[in-house]
């Protein structure tokens, strides 16, 4: 059975011109034109990706992108008509896992959720390892993608648990801006490493008890991250 895609724009041509060119590559594509219809395809259905545009009607992109974080890591790329860095970075920041600037050629769309669809896949491939990394009062089960501080789960994104299982499995090596997002993101990934800084305050965040003193992910300063062992 194909890839299921759900394409969220309220530009219905746009809409027709992606669901065609994905359905050639034996996608299956559901589709729709508000951030509300969005929420509902989600709730109800599993996807193995979301193309989300940021300006919607009824709730914004950024909103629906948010609200889906908080039960899913389903890989999430939005669709932007603007071109400021900030919004890029502001998508990331909300959970997503790429962008495409508007107006886009879908060869390159098609590339970016092959390239993403390829790392989850790997990462589904190879987790069957059972590892369990404890340290202090945080769990981090490799196998199920799941992370415990205390009793409590915490709810990461598909990025944030894909930092921090790096740095975990390799304590005490700093990586630098770079290397992350090479690593993590993958060398074909246009963004900057602002990227990476987003996304370990917001794993900070989630993780530390205390995130501008933290015990997990520490900052060697002008050289990149690491974990304490």
């Amino acid at each position: 059975m194909g890839k299921r895609v759900l394409v969220v724009d309220d530009e219905k041509l746009i809409v027709k011109g992606i669901r065609f060119s994905l359905e050639q590559d034996d996608m299956r594509v559901d589709c729709a034109y508000d951030g509300e219809e969005a929420l509902k395809l989600v709730r109800e259905n599993e996807y193995d990706m979301i193309l989300l545009d940021i300006m919607l009607p009824k709730i914004e992109g950024f909103e629906v992108c948010r609200q889906i974080r908080e039960y899913s890591d389903v890989p999430i790329i939005m669709l932007t008509a603007k071109g400021e860095d900030m919004d890029k970075i502001l998508g990331l920041e909300y959970g997503a896992d790429d962008y495409i600037t508007k107006p886009f050629n879908i060869l390159e769309v098609k590339a970016r959720i092959k390239a993403i669809m390829r790392r989850v896949g790997r990462k589904t491939a190879g987790s069957g390892s059972g590892r369990v990394i404890q340290k202090g009062s945080m769990k981090i089960d490799c196998e199920s993608r799941r992370v415990f501080v205390g009793e409590k789960e915490v709810n990461l994104t598909a990025k944030e648990f894909d930092l921090l299982e790096l740095l975990a499995m390799n304590p005490n090596k700093v990586y630098s801006r770079e290397n992350l997002l090479n690593i993590v993101w993958g060398y074909e990934y246009p963004g900057d490493a602002r990227t990476v800084d987003v996304h370990i305050r917001r794993l900070r965040e989630k993780i530390e008890q205390h995130p501008s003193d933290p015990k997990y992910v520490y900052t060697k300063w002008g050289v990149g991250y690491y974990f304490r062992g």
